[in-house]
């Protein structure tokens, strides 16, 4: 690990996303999962698995960040933190906000706007299935579709929120772009929190923390609280597709680089352009980036299966990586399963 950097561009405690989820029925701590079949098989000492494939009924992570930033927004916009006073709701009716997805963000920022009154417009490239498009248009939300890539739903949304002067909120980040991303991460904080609070009880600290990237938003956002924030200090390792590595090609570089390639079967990590403050804080928090492939992630998820966590290759990445790595037997490992089979 490199020294910290002077300063994060997000925050890394849960404490104001908390707040506003605890006003929430749907939440509750995700499982943290001790898999010592798994772990066996693996030829680890053990193995616990984050388990966000139920998460809010949205069944992903995601569903931390996008209502989390809309709430804020709106709470920052109309100085008020209730949200449901008549002049929050006001505001909200006015606001519309636009966001490019690969599915599961979409998901979430289509939920915040329908909960806090406002309008969401969800711009999906091709090759999202229409399965998320379907899940998206049942909360109200519209959906736009682009031909292209997921480079191009998010070039298709900076230009929509620009001319009718709606609220951009990608979870992406780049030069004069870096507030609504860092509340999104702010949110994934929580994920983060989660897993120390459990892990604290026992005291049995993980060795390793595998965390898979698309634009790096989670990784980034558990591995600042992880140095920030942990009693005890990891290895943590970033996953990205063959396809995608947006992140460890810049890293490389020491600079932010695009990482061309074929689309990838992990389609929220196929994403060829990373955060830039998921970025910044990477190079310093994270000991090593690595690759799989389409078949490996593929054949994770099945392994998962077999072990009673249904998800997708996306949510599957780290355990194929861990597959490859042969750590010591007395690795324990933390790996985090961020979405459900239905998000495929």
């Amino acid at each position: 690990m490199n020294q910290p950097p002077a300063k994060r561009r997000f925050r890394t405690e849960p404490d104001r996303p908390l707040a506003m989820l605890r006003l929430c029925p749907a939440y509750q701590p995700t499982p943290l999962r001790a898999m010592p079949g798994l772990a066996a098989d693996l030829g680890i000492g053990a193995l616990r698995v984050k388990d966000e494939t139920r998460r809010m009924r949205l069944g992903s992570f995601k569903a931390l960040g996008g209502v989390y930033a809309i709430a804020q927004m709106i709470e920052d916009t109309s100085g008020t933190s209730d949200l449901d006073c008549a002049q929050a709701r006001n505001l909200a009716a006015g606001m519309t906000f636009i966001t490019a997805s690969a599915g599961n963000h979409g998901l979430s920022v289509a939920a915040g706007a329908r909960i806090f009154g406002a309008r969401g417009v969800i711009v999906l490239s091709s090759s999202v299935p229409e399965g998320f498009a379907e899940r998206i248009r049942s909360t109200g939300a519209q959906v736009v579709r682009v031909n292209g890539s997921y480079e191009d739903s998010v070039q298709h949304a900076i230009e929509a929120a620009e001319q009718n002067g709606w609220q951009l909120l990608a979870d992406g980040s780049w030069d004069g772009f870096t507030a609504p991303p860092a509340l999104i991460m702010e949110g994934y904080s929580v994920l983060a929190a989660e897993c120390r609070d459990a892990i604290a009880k026992s005291g049995d600290w993980p060795t390793h923390v595998l965390v898979q990237a698309g634009v790096g938003g989670l990784a980034a956002a558990m591995a600042a609280h992880i140095r920030e924030h942990w009693a005890a200090q990891p290895h943590i390792i970033i996953v990205e597709p063959e396809a995608a590595p947006c992140l460890l090609k810049s890293v490389e570089a020491g600079e932010m680089v695009r990482a061309e390639g074929p689309e990838s079967n992990m389609g929220r990590l196929d994403c060829k352009d990373a955060s830039l403050i998921a970025f910044e804080a990477l190079r310093h928090d994270a000991d090593l980036f690595v690759t799989v492939s389409d078949e490996d992630a593929q054949a994770a998820a099945s392994i998962y299966e077999s072990h009673g966590i249904q998800t997708t290759p996306s949510g599957a990445a780290p355990l194929a990586a861990l597959r490859e790595l042969n750590l010591d037997p007395e690795a324990r490992c933390l790996l985090i399963a961020t979405e459900g089979p239905e998000m495929a």
